[in-house]
């Protein structure tokens, strides 16, 4: 197995490469993720991320909230992210280098493969970044945000950066569109759908929500179809390895009308000024890269 890909250093860029971090407002990236879609595609990553029956062990064995703090963990996850995307380069490395430290202490023997692994195989850190790649790409293409051939293989090139930072060999890594459907249509047969991630997945259409949340507010309804859609965006195969009860909304989502919510849900969203609907890190991101050069 190949080695870990070692973090940049610092040595490595420049004081005006560090302030515009590792992609910059004119990258793809920052096109995509700020995009209403953005948390649609997220979910979707993380759904398509549970069918890798080790990838889906390392997580329910391994974290202490993956049953009662979903909320905390989702929200740490979206940090990540948008530190690697917003963050200045020394604040990407820090936050990759915290995961990585973390990721270096877990291991497991995954039930139904009898796999012994580590959750810094880079294998493993590979589909975690595949799939988040072309999930927030095809989303957000799918929602209606133009993105052209050329700039989708950009975002996926991109993106060899966070694949370096978290750990994943670069020679490892997708370049090209292409490169990522070539990757999923060989790794589809080593996928199934195991206890834990179908308990998971339930976890994440119906998630731990103080009871006070639940009656005073519409968000468990909210919730729901939110999450309902980001299912319906899932490849076929993929939701056709989720055929258990209570999934019966999605099931009956057609590709067309799936479609159509994303679309009706992005338009939506685009009504909502921008720094309303970016959260902190987002909006110190742009803050950053509007201010001058020091001289």
């Amino acid at each position: 197995m190949s080695r870990l890909a070692p973090l940049p250093s610092p040595d490595e860029w420049t004081e005006e490469e560090d302030r515009l971090g590792f992609f910059g407002p004119d990258s793809v990236t920052w096109r995509i993720h700020t995009d209403p879609s953005y948390a649609i595609g997220g979910l979707r990553a993380l759904m398509l991320q549970a069918l890798h029956p080790v990838a889906m062990d390392g997580v329910a064995s391994n974290s202490a909230g993956f049953r009662d703090e979903w909320w905390m963990r989702m929200t740490r996850t979206g940090q990540y992210v948008e530190t690697l995307t917003f963050g200045t380069r020394s604040e990407a490395r820090r936050m990759a280098a915290r995961v990585r430290g973390y990721h270096r202490k877990l291991s497991g023997v995954e039930e139904t493969t009898g796999r012994a692994y580590r959750v810094d195989d880079p294998d493993l850190l590979l589909w975690v970044h595949n799939c988040e790649v072309d999930s927030l790409l095809s989303t957000a293409r799918r929602a209606g945000l133009a993105v052209s051939d050329e700039e989708a293989d950009a975002y996926v090139f991109e993106h060899l950066a966070a694949a370096r930072l978290v750990g994943v060999p670069e020679e490892l890594a997708p370049r090209t569109v292409a490169d990522l459907e070539t990757y999923f249509d060989e790794i589809r047969p080593s996928l199934a759908l195991t206890p834990a991630a179908s308990e998971g997945v339930r976890r994440l259409f119906v998630p731990p929500m103080p009871g006070w949340v639940q009656v005073l507010t519409p968000a468990r309804p909210a919730w729901g179809t939110f999450v309902s859609l980001g299912f319906a965006t899932l490849p076929t195969w993929a939701r056709q390895m989720y055929s258990i009860p209570g999934f019966s909304l999605t099931d009956a989502l057609t590709d067309a009308a799936a479609t159509g919510a994303l679309r009706a849900f992005r338009t939506a969203l685009l009504a909502v000024p921008e720094r309303v609907r970016w959260s902190p890190i987002v909006r110190g991101g742009f803050d950053r890269v509007a201010e001058a050069p020091a001289a």
